[in-house]
C-alpha cells in the first residue's frame, strides 16, 4: 500500500502552540514499525504546483502565501506564523493527497499521513489550514481525466466549510461532512450533504449516522474516487471535539467507510485531518488504527494469484 508522509518538512511553531505537530512523526514511526505499507517504502510526495493549487485557490491568495505577504488578520485566521517552511509543508501536504488519489484509483486505497486541511477557502486560510488538499486533489483527478466523479467523505469533528465553499459549483465532486453542530466553524457552509451531531453524541448514534450518510453520499455521487478525511477529533477525550465517541467506535467508523466504498468499487484516498486529544498518544493511536484498517482493505482488494494445477 502506498503511504505518503510529510513530517520531514517541519512547520516551526512557537513553544506552547496548541497544534500537535509532533503527531505526524509519531504516527509515521508507528506505521513503519508495524510494516503497514506491506514492504513498500513510505513515499515523500511532490510539492503541489501552482497549476494544481490554482484549481482550488485564487491566484492573489497563492501569491500572498508564497511571498510571505499575508497580513496579520490572515495569519491569525490560519493560526500558524508565516515561514517559508509553512509554505513548503502546505504544498507537500496537498501533493501527498494528490498522489494518494492517483494510487487509490489504481490500488483501491492509499494514505496521506497528514492532510485534511478542510478549513482553507478559495481566497484565505483558516483553522490551521493553508491550502485545501482535498479540494485540490479532487479537482486534479478530474482535470487529469483519472476520475469522472469524486466524493469527499469528511469525518473530522469540524465541518469542512472551506471544502464545501470551494466545490459548491463543481458538479463532479460531492461533498459530505458529518460533524458537531455547535463546534467550529460557527458559520457553516452548505455541503452537498451535512449531518450535524449534538454535543455528547456517543458511539451508537455516531456510527448509525455515519453509515446512513456514507450510503447516501455514495448513492448520490456515483463516484470513481472517495477522499476520506479520517479525523481523530470526534474522540471523547479530544480537547476541541465536543462529541463522546470511543477509540473503538472510530476504528469501526474506518472499517465502515472502507467497506462501503469497497462494495461500491470506489478507490479511497485517506487523509488524517484533525486530532487534539488531551494525550497526543491517543490521537496517534486513532490515526494508526485508520492506517491499519486501510492496510487490511488494501490486502483484501489485491488480486489473488491462482497456482496452475499439475
Amino acid at each position: 500500500m502506498k503511504i505518503f508522509y510529510t513530517d520531514r518538512f517541519v512547520l516551526p511553531l512557537p513553544p506552547g502552540h496548541r497544534f500537535p505537530m509532533a503527531k505526524y512523526s509519531m504516527l509515521r514511526e508507528r506505521v513503519e514499525a508495524a510494516g503497514l505499507s506491506g514492504g513498500e517504502p513510505l513515499c515523500i510526495p511532490h510539492a503541489a504546483t501552482d497549476e494544481e493549487i490554482l484549481r482550488a485557490h485564487d491566484a492573489a491568495y497563492l501569491r500572498r502565501v508564497a511571498a510571505g505577504a499575508l497580513d496579520e488578520t490572515e495569519i491569525r485566521r490560519i493560526g500558524f506564523p508565516w515561514t517559508p517552511q509553512m509554505v513548503e509543508r502546505s504544498r507537500r501536504s496537498a501533493g501527498a493527497t494528490i498522489e494518494a488519489c492517483r494510487a487509490a484509483l489504481e490500488e483501491a486505497v492509499a494514505v496521506n499521513l497528514a492532510g485534511g486541511t478542510h478549513h482553507a477557502f478559495r481566497d484565505h486560510g483558516a483553522g490551521f489550514c493553508v491550502f485545501n488538499d482535498a479540494a485540490i486533489a479532487a479537482l486534479a483527478m478530474l482535470a487529469e481525466g483519472r476520475a469522472g466523479r469524486a466524493v469527499i467523505i469528511d469525518c473530522d469533528v469540524h465541518q469542512g466549510d472551506g471544502t464545501a465553499a470551494i466545490l459548491a459549483d463543481e458538479p463532479g465532486v460531492f461533498t459530505f461532512s458529518i460533524h458537531a453542530a455547535r463546534n467550529f466553524p460557527f458559520r457553516k457552509q452548505a455541503s452537498d450533504l451535512d449531518i450535524e451531531l449534538a454535543d455528547g453524541t456517543g458511539d451508537e448514534e455516531y456510527l448509525g449516522a455515519l453509515q446512513n450518510g456514507v450510503c447516501r453520499a455514495l448513492s448520490a455521487a456515483q463516484p470513481d474516487l472517495a477522499i476520506y478525511l479520517a479525523g481523530a477529533d470526534p474522540y471523547q477525550a479530544d480537547r476541541l471535539g465536543r462529541l463522546a465517541v470511543s477509540r473503538e467506535a472510530l476504528a469501526a467508523r474506518d472499517r465502515i467507510v472502507l467497506e462501503l466504498c469497497g462494495d461500491a468499487g470506489v478507490g479511497v484516498a485517506i487523509a488524517m485531518a484533525g486530532g487534539y486529544a488531551q494525550r497526543i498518544e491517543d490521537t496517534v493511536e486513532i490515526h494508526f488504527n485508520t492506517v491499519r484498517a486501510a492496510a487490511a482493505r488494501h490486502e483484501s482488494a489485491r488480486p489473488r494469484t491462482v497456482s496452475a494445477q499439475p
